[in-house]
């Protein structure tokens, strides 16, 4: 698989695949990185297409940057790549994956992109940060009046994200958009994904049983199958 390594803006990214017209930008999710394309840009490659990956803030060769992988940082970055991939290619296509999937929410929908992809997506981060704050006995007037607080599960809530995340909520999608969802995932409720695929007219497949992370032999499986259906 030919790959190029570069910087945008000084954003590590890689394209993958032979020079084609006909685009894929990958978003990764939180805990992963640029690299994770291949398989995806594996999949692609017969079907003509490129791939864009990069690195998202705090992730891959990011780790070590004093810059939070937050949404106005996502939003700003996933702003640069777009600009570039608008520069360089005709027909620009979207895949996106969890936290990456709510990043291009917010980032992309004004944008003229052709054909998307959601694995696992969070669509509703008000709703994700209100149960963090249930699970974790956090009431809003106490984050409110901490700023920033850690969680059991290992995330960390700030007032300053929150107050954002309910100014700004995901209430316009145009772009034709399939999903693949675990019924099993506990970021973002199955009520939630049918409820964002009926407001936009989305095709929704469930795998039932399958989780937030896919994961296992036949998680991945069914993954490849469904990409392969819908690339």
């Amino acid at each position: 698989m030919k790959k190029e390594i570069l910087k945008i803006e000084n954003i590590p990214a890689i394209i993958w695949g032979e020079k084609s017209d006909s685009l894929y930008i990958f978003v990764h999710g939180k805990m992963s990185n640029k690299d994770e394309a291949q398989g995806f840009a594996e999949i692609s490659k017969p079907k003509g297409y490129q791939v864009l990956s990069f690195d998202l803030p705090e992730h891959g060769d990011r780790k070590d940057e004093e810059y939070p992988c937050n949404a106005w940082n996502g939003i700003y970055d996933l702003g640069i790549i777009a600009n570039y991939a608008q520069r360089n290619w005709n027909s620009i296509n979207l895949y996106a994956c969890s936290l990456g999937a709510y990043f291009s929410l917010l980032a992309y929908k004004n944008l003229p992109i052709k054909k998307c992809l959601f694995l696992s997506p969070i669509l509703d981060m008000q709703r994700l940060m209100q149960n963090m704050m249930k699970w974790s006995s956090i009431s809003e007037q106490g984050l409110r009046e901490k700023q920033v607080l850690p969680t059991p599960m290992g995330e960390t809530l700030s007032w300053d994200y929150y107050c954002y995340v309910k100014e700004n909520p995901v209430d316009k999608w145009g772009i034709p958009t399939a999903i693949l969802y675990g019924s099993e995932d506990s970021m973002t409720e199955r009520e939630v994904v049918e409820r964002f695929t009926e407001c936009f007219n989305c095709d929704l497949t469930v795998l039932e049983n399958g989780e937030h992370w896919f994961h296992t032999e036949q998680q991945l499986s069914f993954l490849e199958k469904w990409l392969c259906e819908h690339i």
